[in-house]
């Protein structure tokens, strides 16, 4: 009976081959070819060796060239267009991550999802960069204008910029507390939040590093 029922199924599916490819095609999630090409920073996530290095790579270019694009406004517009591509990459990023894990449930944090680190790059960049101009003199200026200044100057040079990859890439790996445990937290959160936590991190070491005038 079992052999004649086994018989029955094979013949069915010979009879109607697109049946079974139809029933494999509901239970896969389509691509979102969108959120990925976001989510791998346009396909840096594919490139060989360490993924996310060139995810952070991407973002040192992009604040740079932010930076280099808006110095001759000076002013409040270098500080507005550098946070707002902090918040941009953070909001994105989150969205992108979340879209990939959705369509692909068994995988929670793909190795060429590299947004995370794009944005956990920019973090320490223009955080770390904009903290240390608390501190610098002349004390009487505006907090604007000396942001817009440690900006300009800092995210051109390449000394601090290496500085903040360096820092960003230890801190990303070694995740302190709490980035190991933000891992575990759902969806694209969890994906993005432990690289948030690093960039933080690295920010204030870059604080640290300007404010010794290294």
């Amino acid at each position: 009976m079992w052999s004649q029922n086994r018989f029955s199924r094979k013949r069915s599916r010979a009879l109607n081959p697109t049946s079974a490819k139809t029933a494999t095609k509901k239970t896969e999630a389509p691509r979102p070819v969108f959120a990925l090409a976001i989510a791998t920073s346009l396909g840096a996530g594919y490139l060989p060796k360490a993924p996310g290095t060139w995810g952070s790579a991407v973002a040192v270019g992009l604040v740079a060239g932010t930076a280099a694009l808006t110095r001759a406004e000076g002013g409040p517009i270098i500080l507005i267009s550098e946070f707002s591509l902090l918040l941009a990459l953070a909001a994105v990023g989150f969205w992108a991550s979340e879209r990939v894990v959705d369509s692909s449930p068994s995988d929670l944090d793909p190795p060429y999802v590299v947004i995370d680190e794009l944005s956990g790059q920019t973090i320490s960049l223009v955080m770390g960069l904009a903290l240390s101009a608390w501190t610098a003199p002349p004390l009487h200026e505006s907090a604007s204008a000396k942001i817009s200044a440690a900006l300009a100057t800092g995210l051109l040079n390449w000394k601090y910029l290496a500085a903040g990859f360096i820092l960003f890439r230890v801190f990303d790996i070694w995740k302190p507390f709490p980035a190991r445990r933000a891992e575990s937290l759902p969806g694209g959160l969890g994906i993005m939040a432990d690289d948030w936590i690093a960039g933080a991190y690295a920010a204030l070491g870059l604080w640290i590093i300007r404010y010794l005038g290294l």
